[in-house]
């Protein structure tokens, strides 16, 4: 069993943590969980994703509970011929019980399906746009489509939405087994469109918020990125005013580049590599919402990253899954820990740093999972 303190950690370990467990088949005990965090210890979005990824996995689980600081997980899946571990398909349910977030919960499931012996879907209530996570359109129209590029096979429905404070949001990810290919992220191609998905709470259809807030992204990219002459297309502009328990906004902006290395040969369409969200908030005007998302995607094409730093993450999986290479904009405290816990369960990430100014560094994973 892998012993780890999550004192200095968050969610995030937890959640990655769970995940490396079940695609090793290796028992994990968890101390200290959110340990210097205000409320330490498992919060309704942390259990849900523990409970969740126990019923996948038929895992013997304790410290399941509400403020647990001490977690044990032990994945019951089974190996296949190759000695490589097995998860079963089926159809789950999770609530999360507040607005905690539905992105992470999926974020972590998402890895299992090279895994995976048949299809999975899971259903899962709570917040799909809220504070501290990727906006639900961010997951749907950046992280997917990329992955989908590289094997995964996967798709999302969205029932209902969920803002912060009530939640009640409701997602539905489907997964098939999958067989990740090397990730040939290492160069970044010329920005060739952003698309911009802009949402608002039916109670806020009267102001516009939605188009306003695509209004203000589009405004401030062209005013910092198209006075430098820079060529860029807006391919796909959907505002959507959805049901929700309670009022709340969110604007994505995706960025499309041209493929560039060996990818260019097999990839036929723009890849979406980076996204860059926003929310609103009561007082917060909705085209300063929409400036927000520019701004960072702005600050992203300064530097030399091929994905944005959210992604750099949560690729981390899919890069010892697969192999490949990465560019990431920074080596920051959340990659610094993840690859740390790879390494504990025995998959290194090699650093390339070249000295770029703006501090990207390139990951590289020559071997697969096994």
């Amino acid at each position: 069993m892998h012993t780890l303190d999550g004192h200095d950690a968050g969610g995030q370990f937890l959640r990655r943590a769970l995940t490396l467990s079940a695609l090793t088949g290796e028992p994990v005990r968890l101390e200290r969980a959110r340990g210097d965090r205000p409320n330490p210890g498992l919060a309704n979005q942390h259990l849900a994703v523990l409970e969740a990824m126990a019923a996948i996995t038929d895992a013997e689980v304790s410290g399941g509970e509400l403020e647990a600081e001490t977690v044990e997980f032990d994945p019951r899946t089974g190996t296949g011929g190759d000695g490589a571990v097995e998860i079963s398909g089926g159809e789950y349910t999770v609530e999360v019980g507040t607005a905690g977030s539905l992105t992470l919960l999926f974020d972590a499931v998402l890895p299992l399906a090279a895994r995976l012996e048949s299809p999975l879907t899971l259903t899962a209530s709570g917040g799909t746009d809220v504070a501290w996570s990727p906006p639900v359109d961010y997951l749907r129209y950046v992280k997917l489509p990329l992955l989908r590029q590289y094997g995964l096979q996967a798709a999302l429905e969205v029932d209902r939405r969920g803002f912060y404070p009530a939640g009640a949001g409701r997602l539905r990810l489907h997964l098939a087994p999958s067989r990740f290919h090397p990730l040939d992220l290492e160069t970044r191609g010329d920005l060739t469109g952003v698309c911009v998905y802009s949402t608002e709470a039916a109670a806020l259809a009267d102001a516009d918020v939605a188009k306003r807030q695509a209004e203000g992204s589009l405004e401030r990219l062209q005013t910092r990125i198209g006075s430098d002459g820079a060529n860029f297309e807006v391919r796909e502009r959907v505002e959507t005013t959805a049901e929700s328990a309670c009022p709340g906004s969110a604007i994505v902006l995706s960025l499309e580049f041209e493929f560039a290395g060996d990818s260019a040969e097999t990839m036929s369409t723009p890849s979406p590599q980076a996204g860059f969200s926003s929310l609103g908030e009561p007082g917060k005007l909705a085209e300063r919402v929409g400036e927000e998302a520019a701004d960072a995607a702005v600050a992203f094409l300064e530097g030399n990253g091929s994905v944005d730093a959210h992604l750099a993450d949560q690729l981390l999986d899919f890069l010892v899954l697969g192999g490949g290479r990465l560019r990431i904009p920074a080596v920051t405290d959340h990659v610094e820990t993840s690859c740390r816990l790879l390494e504990t369960f025995g998959y290194d990430l090699e650093f390339e740093r070249q000295g770029n100014a703006d501090g990207s560094t390139l990951l590289v994973a020559e071997t697969e999972l096994e």
